[in-house]
């Protein structure tokens, strides 16, 4: 178990989070920096960034120079150092898009020093400090946003929303998947990580099954290394998140040739399912053997608009409206503290006795 300590600052933090409020900064445009190039999200994060109207994008800072910094992507980008990041008071966001391994540190200091930040996935192996790190966000009144995909996509929410309003009855199964494949490059570095590409590309998935369901009552990772690669990444994987009277499986493989065509996520209830396949382009079906809510019996295809702008657009845009309206955040501190507990302990990184 981790020390006294850490369980002490583990419930020092929630009962911090439930008192915070996000106070609304006065000015106009929100001058943005980012740390780090490294994550897969990176490029698609700095364009957001740089054309949507509620943004300054100030620069970049590369703390660690095995990140790229070549390419078209960073013509004309301002190169800063991190103690000039940390110390520029105009800057009131910072995108961390570092490697997982690095990320939550720098996340740390950009909380210490005032900043909100946004925070890629999957934010480090560190649970006590995560928790502490979120408590010091709640007490400074900032906002620390995971940049887990699929939180706004609409197939995503309409399914969920099916099944929390019971139009698909009783539930009983869920399924998720997500396969890609990956270079050896990538393969090297998740390989630090005893989850592998669970913990890679699977957290976004736990974090849809926390969203539907919340915190598993009991959970068992299968983690399988396939590949004829001496790397011992784990690269085959499965997990089970058992609740009341559901079970999750959630699979990651880094083999399927096309596999972003065949991810799904899918919900099965004793009314009927709903299904997302492939999560982009849009689809969803739905298919019922009595009608419920919007939906007629039967199975529909459901029409379904991508959001305006930008990949990324919902999220930058939902933090431009907590940090200068006050808005409250989707997902608050104790979603991704149970979101990541529940990541860490299917990568066989917490035992099921351990506490926070």
């Amino acid at each position: 178990m981790p020390p006294a300590a850490s369980r002490r600052t583990f419930a020092v933090g929630l009962a911090a989070f439930a008192g915070a409020a996000f106070a609304a900064p006065t000015g106009e445009r929100i001058r943005v920096a980012m740390i780090g190039t490294g994550h897969g999200h990176a490029a698609s994060k700095i364009k957001a960034l740089r054309v949507l109207p509620e943004y300054d994008f100030v620069g970049i800072c590369r703390p660690d120079k095995d990140e790229p910094s070549d390419g078209e992507l960073f013509r004309g980008v301002r190169w800063m150092s991190l103690e000039e990041v940390l110390a520029d008071k105009t800057i009131e966001l910072v995108a961390v898009e570092s490697l997982p391994g690095r990320n939550l540190a720098y996340a740390q200091k950009c909380v210490q020093a005032g900043k909100f930040v946004h925070l890629d996935k999957p934010p480090g192996a560190d649970l006590p400090a995560l928790t502490a790190m979120l408590a010091e966000a709640a007490t400074r009144k900032r906002t620390v946003q995971m940049g887990y995909q699929w939180r706004y996509h609409p197939g995503m929410q309409a399914a969920i929303e099916a099944a929390k309003k019971g139009w698909l009855g009783p539930m009983h199964r869920v399924r998720l998947s997500i396969d890609k494949s990956i270079g050896a490059e990538e393969r090297r570095e998740l390989a630090r990580f005893r989850g592998g590409v669970l913990f890679s590309e699977g957290c976004h998935l736990v974090d849809r099954a926390v969203t539907l369901l919340g915190k598993p009552l009991k959970t068992t990772g299968f983690l399988r290394h396939e590949s004829p690669l001496q790397d011992g990444l784990a690269d085959n994987t499965l997990a089970v998140f058992e609740y009341p009277r559901t079970l999750v499986e959630i699979s990651v493989a880094s083999f399927q040739p096309n596999g972003g065509k065949y991810r799904r996520l899918e919900i099965v209830g004793s009314n009927g399912l709903a299904l997302v396949q492939p999560y982009a382009p849009l689809r969803l079906m739905i298919d019922l053997k009595e009608p419920a809510g919007p939906y007629r019996a039967g199975e529909q295809q459901i029409q379904l608009t991508e959001p305006p702008g930008p990949t990324y657009a919902p999220d930058f845009q939902e933090m431009a409206r907590i940090i200068r309206q006050g808005a409250k955040p989707s997902y608050s501190p104790q979603h991704d503290l149970i979101t990541h507990e529940a990541l860490l302990r299917a990568c066989g990184m917490l035992t099921e006795t351990e506490k926070p």
